[in-house]
């Protein structure tokens, strides 16, 4: 399992953006999840963990963001309209399924759960 805790201010990513097949795309899905959030924005949480099938292999994503400011509520309906059918920039791997599972105002500003599989494209 991966874990990845990112400083919004800084957006230092491990693989430096080098991935290919069979790196953790996590970082790169997390820089492209930030910047369609907007700033700003904490993860809060963010796993990822090996997923196989019988064809495939990739992994399984889980993260957890926060907007803030008074412009929270708007940025989490525009991040949230069409996230399904978003293009996402993955070297080596792409983004199979992507979905909201929970998202909701909290006394700190907008939370979003999302859940992704992504997918090694060889």
């Amino acid at each position: 399992m991966t874990s990845i805790d990112i400083n919004t201010g800084g957006h230092r990513l491990r693989n430096g953006g080098r991935a290919t097949a069979g790196r953790d795309p996590l970082p790169r899905l997390l820089a492209q999840l930030l910047e369609r959030a907007g700033a700003p924005v904490t993860v809060e949480r963010a796993t990822s963990r090996p997923w196989a099938s019988a064809l495939f292999q990739g992994r399984r994503h889980v993260v957890a963001l926060l907007l803030a400011g008074p412009d929270a509520a708007a940025r989490r309906a525009a991040f949230i309209a069409g996230i399904e059918e978003a293009e996402w920039s993955l070297t080596g791997h792409f983004v199979a399924d992507i979905s909201i599972d929970d998202n909701h105002a909290t006394p700190g500003g907008e939370w979003i759960d999302i859940s992704a599989l992504t997918i090694e494209d060889w």
